[in-house]
C-alpha cells in the first residue's frame, strides 16, 4: 500500500489469499472473541426493499484484530436472473488512526466464512465418528460446506435435496453425493445442513437421528422459518444470544430455549453431546467478517513484501 491509498480486492484477489484450512480456526477465534466480550459489536441494521423483496444489511465491528464494516445485499428472486442472492463489500480500517486499509468484495468472503463457523460447529458438536451428510439446499452455501465438513469429518455418503429436483441431481452430480427427497436425506443423517431461502420449515425434528447434528443456516428474518418446533426443541446454540433474538424466525416462533453461544461452547470446550440432539442456528456476524477480511488483508501484504533471498 503507497501513498496512504486502501487496497481494492475484487473477488478473484480474495479467493487467492482465502483459504479454508485457515479459516476455520480464525472463526473459532472470532467466535470466541465475541463471546468472551473482547468484541464490539451492534446487531446489524436492515433495510426492506420491496419490491422485490430484497434487504440491506450493514454490519459493523471492533474486535481484537481490526475495525471495520460489511454491506451485505440479500434478494431471493435473483435466482430467477441467475446472478448471487447475496451480495456484500468489506470495509476495513486500521483502528488506531481511522485511516482506510482495504475494501474488498465480501460475498467470497460471506460465503466461505459461514460454512467454517459451520465447520467450527460441527467439529465441536457432531459424534467424533460421523459418517452420513445431508445437505438441504443447492446453492452456494451448500457447496461451500461441503468443503468445510469435509475438512472436520470424514464422511462416507452425502445425500442432498433441493427444492428443485434439477438443481439437487446436478449438485449431486458434482459433489459425488445422492440427490433423494427431504425426509430420505435426513433420516439416519449424522450431521445435516439447511441452506436454503425457504420461509416455511424444510426439516422436521421427527426425521432427526437422536445424537446428530444440524446447521441451519437460512430464515435469516424474524419470520421465516427452516426446522419446525420439534427440531428447534433441541440443544439450541447460536452465534449471537442478541442477534438469535431479533433475527431468527427458527428461535423466535419455537420460543426454543438457547443453551449457549457457539463462542462460549469453543471457549469452554464442551464435550461431544453425543447422546444429545444439538441445533446450531447460524445467523452471521460482522467479527466473523472482519476477521476473515483481516486473513485476506494479511495475507495481500505479506505476499507484497519484497524478498529477503
Amino acid at each position: 500500500m503507497s501513498n496512504n491509498q486502501p487496497l481494492f480486492l475484487n473477488e478473484d484477489q480474495v479467493r487467492k489469499h482465502l483459504r479454508m484450512g485457515d479459516l476455520i480456526p480464525t472463526m473459532e477465534k472470532a467466535l470466541i472473541d465475541f463471546s468472551t466480550g473482547k468484541v464490539i459489536q451492534p446487531v446489524r441494521s436492515v433495510i426492506s426493499v420491496d419490491p422485490p423483496g430484497g434487504f440491506l444489511g450493514l454490519m459493523s465491528a471492533l474486535t481484537p484484530d481490526g475495525l471495520g464494516l460489511k454491506a451485505v445485499t440479500f434478494y431471493p428472486s435473483n435466482l430467477e436472473r441467475g446472478i448471487p442472492t447475496h451480495m456484500a463489500t468489506i470495509f476495513l480500517v486500521e483502528p488506531a488512526t481511522g485511516m482506510p486499509l482495504a475494501i474488498m468484495d465480501g460475498r467470497l468472503i460471506t460465503e466461505m466464512r459461514t460454512a467454517a463457523v459451520s465447520a467450527a460447529a460441527t467439529k465441536l458438536l457432531a459424534p467424533p465418528d460421523a459418517k452420513i451428510l445431508a445437505i438441504l439446499g443447492s446453492g452456494v452455501q451448500a457447496q461451500s460446506h461441503v468443503e468445510a465438513l469435509r475438512l472436520v469429518r470424514n464422511f462416507e455418503a452425502i445425500c442432498v435435496w433441493s427444492p428443485r429436483r434439477e438443481h439437487a441431481e446436478r449438485f449431486a452430480k458434482e459433489i459425488g453425493a445422492t440427490a433423494t427427497s427431504a425426509e430420505e436425506a435426513v433420516r439416519g443423517a449424522d450431521v445435516i445442513v439447511t441452506a436454503t431461502n425457504s420461509k416455511t420449515a424444510v426439516l422436521k425434528g421427527s426425521w432427526l437421528k437422536p445424537g446428530c447434528h444440524v446447521n441451519a443456516i437460512g430464515a435469516c428474518r424474524p419470520d421465516w422459518r427452516e426446522l419446525d418446533d420439534e427440531a428447534m426443541s433441541n440443544v439450541v446454540f447460536v452465534d449471537s444470544r442478541e442477534g438469535a433474538l431479533k433475527e431468527s424466525g427458527d428461535v423466535i416462533l419455537s420460543c426454543a430455549k438457547i443453551h449457549l453461544e457457539l463462542g462460549e461452547a469453543l471457549a469452554a470446550k464442551v464435550p461431544s453431546r453425543a447422546n444429545e440432539t444439538t441445533i446450531f442456528k447460524s445467523l452471521g456476524m460482522a467479527v466473523e467478517d472482519i476477521a476473515a477480511a483481516m486473513l485476506v488483508y494479511r495475507s495481500v501484504i505479506f505476499a507484497a513484501r519484497p524478498s529477503t533471498d
